[in-house]
């Protein structure tokens, strides 16, 4: 397992549902934990690792594990106030930007036991929550970037596509 970078199309598709929790899923998600552990993050949506379906990994504080979650179906069910902050995204490496979000929200998921959770949100968790929802929807950071924000990383989101399309360019090689 490893992290898709930009302009990866997967990134862009609209997450399946996931209709089963099965050991494949809890497996997966686990790597996914550790995936963004080792890439230093505090967030990870499954398209984020070429597996198109809708759940994600979170933990604010990482060096307590205990914290972390595993979200399964996630919808936003409420959102209030609002604050511009930088974001960067495993997805997008070197590439950050000031973007507007709730600052409280409202989150239903499912865990990988079944169990059907409501957390309430704010500050870091709330963003990180939609961060990675976006993610299932196939919205992107730099879907959301002010404009200044964009036009400082287009030179980065270019060389980034060359990037990519030279490594599918070898692929089919």
């Amino acid at each position: 397992m490893e992290i898709v970078h930009y302009p990866d199309p997967v990134l862009r598709k609209k997450a399946a549902v996931v209709a089963e929790i099965t050991d494949e899923v809890v497996a997966r998600a686990r790597e996914m934990l550790e995936l963004m552990y080792e890439a230093q993050g505090v967030g990870l949506a499954a398209p984020q690792v070429g597996w198109s379906v809708q759940l994600c990994v979170v933990n604010q504080t990482p060096e307590k594990r205990a914290n972390e979650r595993v979200c399964i179906n996630p919808v936003i069910v409420d959102t209030s106030g609002e604050e511009v902050c930088e974001e960067g995204c495993l997805s997008f490496p070197e590439v950050r930007g000031n973007i507007s979000r709730a600052t409280r929200l409202t989150c239903r998921f499912y865990d990988l036991d079944g169990e059907r959770h409501e957390v309430v949100a704010e500050g870091l968790l709330a963003r990180m929550f939609q961060h990675e929802i976006d993610h299932l929807n196939g919205r992107l950071i730099v879907d959301r970037m002010t404009p200044a924000s964009r036009l400082a990383v287009r030179s980065r989101l270019k060389d980034l596509e060359r990037e990519h399309g030279a490594r599918r360019d070898r692929s089919l090689v």
